[in-house]
């Protein structure tokens, strides 16, 4: 019997505590989960594995588009990929500014005792820097 030939797309929801953060229907998606980055066609076999802190991306029109996430859970079914994460910045919504601000606080308190969540807070200015260099935005 012959394979159904898979759709171009698959869906990505990302959904914070707060909001819907973003849905749209795309080509692919990369994410970074605690086992390393995997990427995700349509057609993929159903998962679900913790988020790390990193960089999202995702293609519609032979476009790439990023943005930064911050821990939570990944589900994927064969058509549709939703992100559970804490946080979510898209590349317009990060202050350059700032999170460089918050990645030198977080690096000057990293090695104080009991210093996890600067750890986290680190990965968080990391990833939203990130996004905002692959976007274009002028780091100092």
């Amino acid at each position: 019997m012959p394979e159904k030939p898979q759709t171009k797309r698959i869906w990505l929801e990302v959904v914070t505590p707060s909001k819907l953060e973003l849905r749209k229907e795309v080509e692919y998606v990369v994410v970074p989960t605690i086992d390393g980055i995997i990427g995700i066609l349509p057609g993929h076999i159903r998962l679900m594995t913790p988020l790390a802190t990193g960089v999202l991306r995702y293609k519609i029109d032979n476009q790439d588009y990023y943005m930064a996430v911050s821990e939570g859970y990944l589900e994927v079914t064969p058509h549709k990929v939703i992100v559970l994460a804490e946080a979510a910045d898209l590349p317009e919504e990060i202050d350059v500014q700032q999170a460089l601000a918050e990645k030198r606080k977080a690096e000057a308190e990293m090695y104080k005792p009991f210093s996890q969540n600067m750890e986290i807070a680190l990965s968080r200015a990391i990833s939203k820097l990130e996004v905002a260099r692959k976007t274009g935005q002028k780091i100092e």
